[in-house]
Parts: C-alpha cells; sequence; structure tokens
C-alpha cells in the first residue's frame, strides 16, 4: 500500500505564507503526476495545483501566481508554497499521487489525510 502525509498547514493572516509538504511511502516503483487539492468549508474539492516534471505543471485559475508546486523525486515528495494568502484560501488541503508498481496492471491514485489552512485576521 502507500500512504501519504501531509504537513505543514495552520493559521495564518491575510498576505502571509505558508509551505505545505507531503511524503509518500509504501511499496511503488514511480510516481506518474501529483497535485494539490482543497477543500473550502461547505463547497466541493478542487485542484490547486499538479506537477508532472518541472517543466510540466498547471495551477487552478484562483492561484494568480501566489502558489509554487514542486516535487522532489528522490524523496517522494511534493510541495506547495503559498504566499499573499486570502481568507479565501481557507480549506483543507489534500495531496494526491498517481503511483505506478511493476505488479499492478495501471496506476493507481492515492490521497493524502489533508492538512487544515486557516488564513483569518
Amino acid at each position: 500500500q502507500v500512504q501519504l502525509v501531509e504537513s505543514g498547514g495552520g493559521s495564518v493572516q491575510p498576505g502571509g505564507s505558508l509551505e505545505l509538504s507531503c511524503v509518500a511511502s509504501g511499496s511503488f516503483d514511480s510516481i506518474n503526476h501529483m497535485a494539490w487539492y482543497r477543500q473550502p468549508p461547505g463547497q466541493e474539492r478542487e485542484l490547486v495545483a499538479t506537477i508532472a516534471t518541472a517543466d510540466n505543471l498547471a495551477y487552478a485559475d484562483f492561484v494568480q501566481g501566489r502558489f509554487t508546486i514542486s516535487r522532489d523525486d528522490a524523496k517522494n515528495m511534493v510541495f506547495l508554497q503559498m504566499h499573499s494568502l486570502k481568507p479565501e484560501d481557507t480549506a483543507f488541503y489534500y495531496c494526491y499521487a498517481d503511483v505506478r508498481r511493476s505488479t499492478w496492471l495501471s496506476s493507481r491514485v492515492f490521497w493524502g489525510q489533508g492538512t487544515r489552512v486557516i488564513v483569518s485576521s
């Protein structure tokens, strides 16, 4: 099995910054793309950013240049640097990984448990 564990959430004032981290562990051969999703209170889960390689990444429109996604394949980690945070960024943030293993017919998707981000004055 594969586990994803997020960290780095917390409370911050508007305009502040946070960096989220997610590490994948378990038995697998490689990770295709990784992503961050979020679920604001009372809303559906939505994509924040996705990364396949350093040259192949994408962001949701609401990011507006404030967030940066990156990954460290040697450590099986993905990061989300968040700056200029707004109250509407308040949400649970979830890590996502599309994982490959030679014994699987196809890749499998795994999710972390989420880390809470609160942006409030």
